[in-house]
């Protein structure tokens, strides 16, 4: 076990009789790891988390995995809308898209992997219950986003990540542009949208809740790409995302 450094936060509340089931990774957003402890652990921003992940690799535990730590807000995943009391959050130190987002240290994700598989056995976590913020909340977060490495993670054994064909390499795509030098590649919005209600009925099995607003599938989509298509994060369905949410739905 590796060593955790004890920082009590005053912010928690009591979990009742609920099992822990879920494990959620943020990024701190903030300037440094001692902004982030300051307000995790200050009772007026009555916010916190059960632990904190610095770049160096440094653990900190602010909360108590018995309680209830407040870090998820208002949030949803497979049918539960009260996710700080059925999981355990972890914040990981980085500026995040306001101050600077940048990829996150080796020695970090180490420390990430190490401390995800005590909490996954000590709490019998299934991997699709391995989650970021912005799959719980995509209508308001965006974190830990598409530089924090999910797919070498589920190689460690925490988490899921979608075995799909070859086709997809990179150089086929362009961030923040078209997605394929083939159009054809691309699913128009007219296929996912309200007219075509299987992939919102696919998003929910694997999830995610469709926020009950005009921009609400797009949102998903972004969260769903952040998470398992991080090469090109846009909101545009296309084939690729189709194949990669089949391949998730097959593990589950």
């Amino acid at each position: 076990m590796f060593p955790v450094i004890y920082l009590p936060s005053p912010n928690f509340s009591a979990r009742g009789d609920a099992a822990v089931s879920m494990l959620v990774l943020h990024y701190t957003g903030m300037k440094s790891a001692a902004d982030a402890l300051a307000r995790l652990c200050d009772v007026q921003a009555q916010v916190s988390a059960h632990y904190v992940i610095d770049e160096d690799g440094k653990v900190y535990q602010l909360v108590e995995e018995q309680h209830c730590a407040w870090h998820a807000g208002a949030s949803y995943w497979r049918g539960n809308k009260n996710v700080n009391n059925i999981s355990i959050g972890i914040e990981i130190v980085n500026p995040g898209y306001e101050f600077g987002y940048r990829p996150f240290p080796a020695v970090q994700m180490q420390a990430v992997a190490g401390l995800c598989s005590d909490i996954i056995a000590r709490h019998q976590i299934q991997p699709v219950n391995v989650v970021g913020h912005s799959d719980v909340a995509p209508l308001r977060k965006e974190d830990p986003g598409e530089l924090f490495d999910w797919q070498w993670l589920a190689g460690q054994g925490i988490g899921v990540w979608p075995s799909v064909s070859g086709q997809w390499q990179e150089g086929t795509r362009a961030r923040g542009g078209v997605l394929y030098d083939d159009p054809a590649g691309e699913i128009s919005r007219s296929e996912i949208g309200g007219d075509a209600p299987p992939i919102n009925n696919k998003f929910v099995t694997l999830g995610y809740e469709i926020p009950d607003r005009e921009d609400g599938l797009n949102k998903v989509i972004t969260a769903f790409q952040r998470h398992f298509r991080p090469s090109a994060v846009n909101g545009v369905w296309d084939a690729e995302c189709d194949e990669r949410l089949a391949a998730l739905l097959a593990m589950i």
